[in-house]
C-alpha cells in the first residue's frame, strides 16, 4: 500500500474553502473544485514520496498493479475518484455512451482538434457513468421529471415565455414531448434564448404558491449567475434533489444533470468526456449534447444503503467501478486491490500508514488483504464485477 497525492483542479465553480479545509491546507483565494485520485493521463496522482505517477506505476507492471483479469478487460485502471466541492453550479451536462464516445473522439481527431483544445468535446474514447456520494448536504438536478409534475410547476411561473414549452409537454407528456422542448430551447438563437430566459427568471422572482418554490429559487440563482442563458429553462424540467451525507446518485449515459452545491465523493469510469448544453463558462456543444441526451422521464433514485458489517455498498450497474463507505470503529477487513482508499473523517490505520481526513492510498492487486483500524470513515473505490 502506498499513499496517493491527488491533483487539484481549480474550476470557476469550485468552493474557495471546502477542499482546502478537507485537505488541511491553507486557502489561496481561488476556487478549489476537484481533487483527482487515479491514473487518468491528464491528471494522474503521485504515488508515495518518489513522485512517480500512478499511471506510470501501473504501466511498469500492469498485472502486478491491477491483476491479469482487470488488464485483460480494461487495459488499465478503469475508474477515477474525485472529491468534488461545488461552491456554485456546474454546467448543464450529459455524458456519452462508450459507442458515442468512440465516434465523437475519432470525429474530432479527424478534424484535427488537439486533445487539450478548449473547444474539444470528446477527450477520450471512454464512457463516463458516475456515482456521486454526498459528504455534506448536496443539491443536484438529475434526469427529466415526470411531465405532469413539471407542468404543475411551470403553471406557477406566470409568463407567456413558457407557453410553447407547456404546450409541447401537454401534447406529448412523455419522452417525445420533453425531447422536443429541449431541442427547441437549446437551439434558440442567442437573442431569442436570452429573451425567454430573462422573462422566465423574472417570473420566478415573483411571489407564487409553495409548489415549485425550490425550483423557482433555483432558476433565479442560475439566472443571476448566467444571465440570458436559456439553459435555465431546461433546468426547470429536471428533478431537483438534495442528498444528505452518505446518500448517493448514479448517473448513466445520457442523463442530463447539473450539480448545484455541496461536497461529495465522485467515482466514474476513467474518462473526462463532458458534453455541455449551457450554464457554464466552458465550451458548449449543443449538437453533441443533444445526440446523447435521453429525455425519458425518471424518478431520481437516491441511494441510502444500510451498513452491513460496518460497510455501506452503493449500487453501481457497470463493471468499471464499485464504491463502499466503511465506518471504521475498531478493526475491519476491506479485501484486495486494485483499489483507492480515501479517508473522509477521523484517523484510520491502513497497513503502515495512518489516513486522516483527506488522505488517500493505493492498494495494488498483489496485496491479498487490507485491514483498517481506528475510528473514522473510509471510502473504498474498486473495480466492479467482471463477469457478464
Amino acid at each position: 500500500m502506498q499513499l496517493l497525492e491527488g491533483l487539484i483542479r481549480h474550476y470557476d465553480w469550485g468552493s474557495v474553502d471546502a477542499l482546502p479545509d478537507f485537505l488541511g491546507r491553507p486557502a489561496t483565494g481561488e476556487p478549489w473544485a476537484e481533487l483527482w485520485l487515479g491514473a487518468h493521463p491528464s491528471g494522474p496522482s503521485a504515488v508515495g514520496a518518489s513522485g512517480q505517477t500512478l499511471d506510470a506505476l501501473i504501466a511498469a507492471d500492469p498485472d502486478r498493479a491491477l491483476g491479469a483479469d482487470v488488464v485483460a478487460r480494461f487495459g488499465g485502471l478503469p475508474f477515477l475518484v474525485k472529491v468534488l466541492a461545488a461552491g456554485a453550479p456546474l454546467s448543464l451536462q450529459a455524458h456519452p455512451s462508450k459507442t458515442d464516445a468512440e465516434t465523437g473522439f475519432d470525429r474530432e481527431n479527424e478534424a484535427g482538434i488537439p486533445l487539450d483544445h478548449p473547444g474539444r468535446s470528446f477527450r477520450d474514447r471512454n464512457h463516463k457513468p458516475e456515482l456521486i456520494c454526498a459528504l455534506t448536504e448536496f443539491e443536484a438536478l438529475c434526469g427529466f421529471r415526470e411531465p405532469r409534475a413539471t407542468l404543475a410547476i411551470l403553471e406557477t411561473i406566470d409568463t407567456p415565455a413558457l407557453t410553447q414549452v407547456r404546450t409541447s409537454i401537454e401534447n406529448d407528456p412523455n419522452r417525445v414531448g420533453l425531447d422536443t422542448v429541449i431541442r427547441h430551447l437549446l437551439r434558440l438563437g442567442k437573442e431569442d434564448g436570452a429573451a425567454v430566459a430573462d422573462e422566465v427568471v423574472a417570473a420566478c422572482r415573483a411571489d407564487g404558491p409553495d409548489l415549485g418554490r425550490s425550483e423557482r429559487s433555483m432558476a433565479v440563482a442560475l439566472g443571476e449567475r448566467y444571465p440570458g442563458d436559456v439553459g435555465v429553462v431546461t433546468a426547470l424540467l429536471l428533478n431537483l434533489v438534495t442528498l444528505a451525507p452518505g446518500e448517493a446518485l448514479f448517473l448513466g449515459a445520457g442523463n442530463l444533470h447539473m450539480y448545484l452545491h455541496g461536497m461529495g465523493v465522485e467515482i466514474m469510469a476513467n474518462s473526462d468526456n463532458v458534453l455541455r448544453g449551457g450554464l457554464t463558462s466552458k465550451h458548449v456543444d449543443v449538437d453533441a449534447l443533444l445526440s446523447v441526451v435521453d429525455a425519458t422521464p425518471i424518478e431520481a433514485r437516491i441511494q441510502r444503503p444500510p451498513l452491513i458489517d460496518g460497510a455501506a455498498t452503493y449500487d453501481v450497474p457497470v463493471a468499471e467501478f464499485s464504491l463502499r463507505r466503511i465506518e471504521v470503529d475498531g478493526e475491519i477487513g476491506v479485501g484486495t486491490g486494485p483499489a483507492i482508499l480515501l479517508c473522509t473523517s477521523g484517523a484510520v490505520h491502513a497497513g503502515a500508514h495512518v489516513l486522516d481526513r483527506g488522505a488517500a492510498a493505493w492498494v495494488s492487486a498483489e496485496e491479498c488483504s487490507v485491514t483498517l483500524s481506528g475510528l473514522g470513515t473510509v471510502f473504498h473505490a474498486g473495480v466492479g464485477a467482471l463477469d457478464g
